[in-house]
């Protein structure tokens, strides 16, 4: 659920796909490892997590993932 009305909204995907967001806009294309690193640094977020995000993000077309396995910002 991306909004979910019986926990708190740090805990939802809308919140964390935000935050996964930003690095792939800092970075324009980073590999999945690295943007996990950087995500468990910036924010204690489990693997599970950003890949449901990843999943939201490429739902929406804003993220892609390359065939070098890198996901990248759409243009």
């Amino acid at each position: 659920m991306l909004l979910p009305d019986n926990i708190h909204p740090e805990n939802s995907i809308y919140y964390n796909g935000a935050i996964v967001l930003e690095l792939i806009i800092h970075y324009k294309c980073i590999e999945l490892t690295e943007l996990y690193i950087l995500v468990k640094e910036k924010k204690n977020m489990s693997y599970p997590i950003l890949i449901l995000c990843l999943d939201w993000l490429y739902l929406l077309d804003v993220v892609t993932i390359n065939k070098k396995g890198e996901a990248c910002l759409c243009s």
